[in-house]
């Protein structure tokens, strides 16, 4: 072990040659030297400017696109402010013409001197509007308790819509059409029949429950009442004249209705349409038991007492169960749409 030792200790000469060859080889290299002087210093940082992207520019969106794209949160703003104004202008109305500053004779003033086959038309025009929303309720209960008719009136397309819509507007044609007679006849079958189609075209409403239903035909109930009182405290033909433009609302009421089964509510134009076919529909339907109840205290004032084709109750009673039934729908509607939110 000393041995090994001395010899190491004992050449020197060895030891500084082989110090110089290393330090030849180290400044000969140098490349190594560079790099590692350039990561001593950091990175080299450019003095040009830096590049700057581009924008694209944005398109922008079709009359498509804005029309298919999602509806706003105020989408039904517009029908709602329509609704909450006619309400303040039929308070109004009910007010001026209920206190009798209206100058013309009404129908409330008339009635005094009425003979009493017209009182008798009139009472009997009401018991079979009454009636026949007797009917349409138990025949709309009665389909929801079946499963079997309750699932023939839930289907949906466009086949189940014509057909339901040929038998509802086929059966009150034909209970339109016939002759009206005392006591129980053809035509009484056929309305009552009409009657219960249309509660079970409606029936799928029992889906909503019964607390929104029966609050629906509360508020039914008060809207009708009140637009009645309106149209019996008004002057004779104050609303006679509504006939032409109501037609017209009818036409693009029925057209938004049917236009929506394409085009779903959760699109702009969708939510526009389901809009106008609600709201736009609560107001049309008031606007009809405005004119139905003028025309019919007006067919019941001038029809002969003796004629060939008497007075027919039944007929005069369809048009205002018709306006009810379209304001009690789209009432359960809305009340069912707003309990969803």
């Amino acid at each position: 072990m000393l041995l090994r030792l001395a010899l190491s200790t004992a050449r020197p000469s060895s030891f500084l040659v082989a110090t110089a060859k290393s330090s030849q080889a180290f400044l000969k290299s140098q490349p190594t030297l560079n790099i590692v002087r350039s990561y001593a210093r950091g990175p080299v940082r450019s003095t040009r400017a830096p590049v700057q992207a581009t924008p694209v520019p944005t398109r922008a969106p079709t009359l498509k696109e804005k029309l298919m794209s999602p509806p706003s949160a105020n989408a039904y703003s517009l029908g709602k402010g329509a609704a909450a104004g006619a309400a303040v202008v039929g308070l109004g109305a009910l007010c001026y013409y209920g206190v009798g500053m209206g100058k013309e004779t009404s129908i409330a003033d008339n009635a005094i001197m009425w003979p009493q086959y017209v009182k008798d038309r009139i009472q009997s025009t009401y018991a079979f509007f009454g009636s026949s929303c007797i009917l349409t309720a138990a025949s709309a209960a009665a389909v929801f308790r079946s499963p079997r008719l309750l699932s023939l009136a839930s289907r949906g397309g466009l086949l189940w819509t014509c057909a339901s819509l040929a038998l509802v507007i086929g059966s009150g044609a034909v209970t339109r059409s016939m002759q009206y007679q005392e006591g129980l006849g053809p035509k009484h079958l056929a309305w009552a029949l009409h009657c219960a189609i249309l509660g079970g075209v409606i029936a799928p409403l029992c889906f909503l429950g019964g607390p929104i239903l029966t609050r629906a035909a509360l508020y039914t109930g008060g809207i009708v009442g009140g637009l009645s009182t309106i149209a019996a405290c008004a002057p004779n033909d104050k609303f006679l004249y509504m006939g032409g433009p109501l037609a017209i609302g009818l036409g693009v009421v029925f057209a938004s209705s049917l236009a929506s089964m394409w085009l779903p509510p959760t699109t702009m134009i969708g939510a526009g349409l389901a809009s106008m076919s609600l709201y736009g529909g609560l107001l049309l339907f008031s606007g009809f038991l405005l004119y139905d109840t003028q025309r019919l205290v007006r067919k019941a004032e001038v029809c002969p007492q003796y004629a060939y084709a008497p007075f027919d109750p039944i007929n005069a009673s369809m048009s205002i169960y018709l306006d009810v039934l379209n304001i009690f729908i789209r009432i359960a509607t809305i009340m069912g749409g707003s309990r969803r939110n």
